[in-house]
């Protein structure tokens, strides 16, 4: 900063304001970030992982559509794992124990190499509003700062309040303010305002910890990364994770601390995260179960600090202390960070269009946890959301848009704006319909050339994206024509105790074998083997894996697909801005209702809300002309 306009302004500087001022900034926006410590850009303030079930599908999405977490995270990964390979390829999710210290760093030096980008240390108190239009931000340190778009990513800071025990003070984070005059200036504009809670385990010096008495958890031999575009300059060097057991002792321990829990005595408000609950709700709730498993992660290559994933605590001090001296291994465990709860606002997200502008004030955005999410992936994911639609918006183009059969992030997006939320909503790869054609292996395909037209993407990796697809088209089409002969493939078919074969296959139909790999198909098959050493070394894995999966999986994307194309009708079907539903009395009451609230943009997304039926959404339809 010097200066005292902007084209749009970003305020927060976790993952998701992150993101968004890297891709407004990018896509050309004159932007400033915000932030109260710019020495806590993007803290990984939980579990130090990027990833895991559908999150690892969201951060691929990030970088195909041409942002920079994935990049981050590949350039701070200490353990690479692909989960769920023993289920089908719509199941895989990639996850990284990542550097706590560095991913930090990393992103502080992706923000400041960024041109047209500007970083501030202050505190946003206000916004300057002038004819129902965002003009601008006030700051703490009494500065008023004018933009075109303001992009809201204010995590749990908004009056947050932490909680450790019958000890409660205001934090946004353990050891940095929180935010406590904004949240009041939107609720007087007008904006419905709610609490929600989440929380975090204690941290632990490892030099404490036994590892002898903790089961080993290695990453892959193998280790991928997220990001299509980025490649490590060296080989990965992996730390291990380690797995932990409570037991009744320990749950025993635990309960003599209820009585003191915020949780349990009413202190806390907000509804806490059904999916990552704390240890205390998990004895609670989960009686019968004598041990709960933890991961036991590192937390950065430059501290001795170990994150106790699972073991999530807002009890009392002394009881998460000899709680965790009783699981094996800890019994001389050292903790250096207690675990804690937090409360803090956030802004039910049907308040928000599909582009994540506020329907009250024009050119506010938000993203993130003031939108009632939860981890670091779903909050990138809505920064790039509403960083690329802030830019879109003020130079007048059309927004970016993504539908549930495009992306995991169009399926968020439509869950949040369409369905709100009463607890921290979490991505899973069940939320989406369409999760066979929304696989982590083809994010790029299915999203480089969307953000390549949006200025977001860059040329270099559309042209990369385009490489691939030739490559694989061509290795399809070899499988589909050529064929192996019984003497050739069968010996691999006897050591897999597979039927063999009485007359020539084609390739694709043998691949079709649940047991049979590309890899080991071509270690028996000398022409199938030189189709694939003639793939490019930068691409090679990303195709075999591709069409090994297009495949085997063909006649199920295929259907899949079919069944998307139907739905697109629905979609497509917008419904006239400012409506007035009670004008159709053939609508149901709560229809009506539901629709005078939430404001469907479409036909698609009005279907999907709670309390409209099929005959409303034919009522709807009758009157837009289908």
């Amino acid at each position: 900063m010097w200066a005292k306009q902007y084209d749009i302004i970003v305020v927060g500087g976790g993952h998701c304001g992150c993101e968004a001022a890297f891709c407004a900034a990018t896509m050309g926006a004159k932007t400033l970030l915000i932030t109260q410590n710019l020495n806590a850009i993007s803290s990984l303030s939980c579990n130090p992982a990027m990833g895991g079930v559908a999150k690892g599908q969201i951060v691929r999405e990030i970088d195909a559509l041409g942002g920079n977490s994935g990049v981050v995270t590949d350039a701070t990964t200490m353990q690479f794992r692909m989960l769920n390979r023993s289920k089908g390829p719509a199941m895989w999710s990639p996850r990284a124990q990542v550097d706590n210290i560095m991913y930090g760093i990393q992103w502080r030096k992706a923000l400041e190499q960024t041109p047209n980008l500007s970083l501030w240390q202050d505190e946003v108190t206000d916004l300057t509003i002038e004819d129902g239009k965002v003009t601008g931000v006030k700051t703490l340190s009494s500065l008023t700062i004018a933009a075109q778009a303001v992009v809201l990513t204010t995590g749990t800071f908004l009056k947050g309040k932490i909680h450790i025990g019958e000890t409660n003070f205001a934090g946004g984070r353990l050891g940095e303010g929180s935010a406590d005059f904004l949240s009041d200036k939107l609720r007087a504009l007008g904006f419905e305002v709610a609490k929600l809670k989440t929380g975090t385990p204690m941290r632990v010096d490892g030099r404490t910890i036994d590892f002898a008495l903790l089961t080993e958890q290695m990453g892959d031999d193998n280790p991928a990364q997220f990001s299509y575009f980025y490649q490590r300059s060296q080989l990965l060097t992996q730390r291990s994770c380690y797995l932990a057991y409570t037991s009744e002792k320990v749950h025993d321990i635990l309960r003599t601390g209820f009585e003191k829990s915020p949780m349990f005595s009413g202190r806390i408000q907000g509804r806490g995260p059904r999916y990552c609950p704390s240890i205390e709700d998990k004895i609670d709730r989960f009686a019968d179960k004598t041990r709960h498993q933890l991961f036991i992660e590192p937390e950065s290559n430059y501290t001795n600090l170990y994150y106790i994933n699972g073991f999530s605590s807002s009890l009392p001090l002394d009881t998460q202390y000899e709680a965790l001296r009783a699981i094996d291994g800890f019994a001389n465990a050292v903790i250096q960070k207690p675990g804690y709860a937090i409360e803090y606002d956030y802004f039910p997200p049907t308040q928000l269009r599909n582009t994540l502008e506020t329907k009250l004030i024009e050119n506010l955005y938000f993203a993130g946890q003031i939108n009632g999410t939860t981890g670091y992936e779903e909050a990138a994911s809505q920064g790039l959301i509403a960083g690329a639609n802030a830019c879109l918006k003020i130079k007048e183009k059309d927004p970016l848009i993504l539908k549930r059969s495009d992306a995991y992030i169009g399926v968020l997006i439509d869950d949040l704006v369409t369905k709100g939320v009463d607890e921290p909503y979490r991505m899973f790869t069940s939320r989406a319909e369409y999760r066979i054609l929304l696989r982590q292996d083809n994010a790029d395909q299915r999203l480089t050339p969307i953000g390549n037209s949006i200025s977001l993407a860059a040329d270099e990796r559309l042209r990369k994206v385009e490489r691939k697809q030739r490559y694989a088209e061509e290795l399809t089409a070899y499988l589909r024509k050529s064929s192996a002969e019984p003497a050739d493939i069968n010996p691999l078919l006897t050591s897999i105790e597979a039927n063999v074969l009485s007359q020539k296959a084609k390739l694709s139909l043998l691949l079709l074998r649940p047991a049979l790999t590309l890899r080991n198909l071509a270690d028996n098959l000398p022409t199938l083997d030189n189709e694939i050493a003639k793939l490019p070394s930068d691409i090679a894995d990303e195709v075999i894996e591709g069409v090994e999966t297009f495949i085997k999986y063909e006649s199920y994307i295929i259907k899949e697909q079919e069944i998307a194309d139907k739905m697109l009708k629905h979609e497509n079907l917008k419904i006239r801005e400012g409506f007035d539903y009670n004008n159709l009395q053939s609508l149901s009451f709560e229809a009506r209702e539901k629709l005078s609230k939430i404001r469907p943009a479409t036909i698609g997304q009005a279907s999907r809300i709670s309390g409209v039926s099929p005959s409303d959404i034919s009522v709807l339809m009758l009157y837009f002309g289908r």
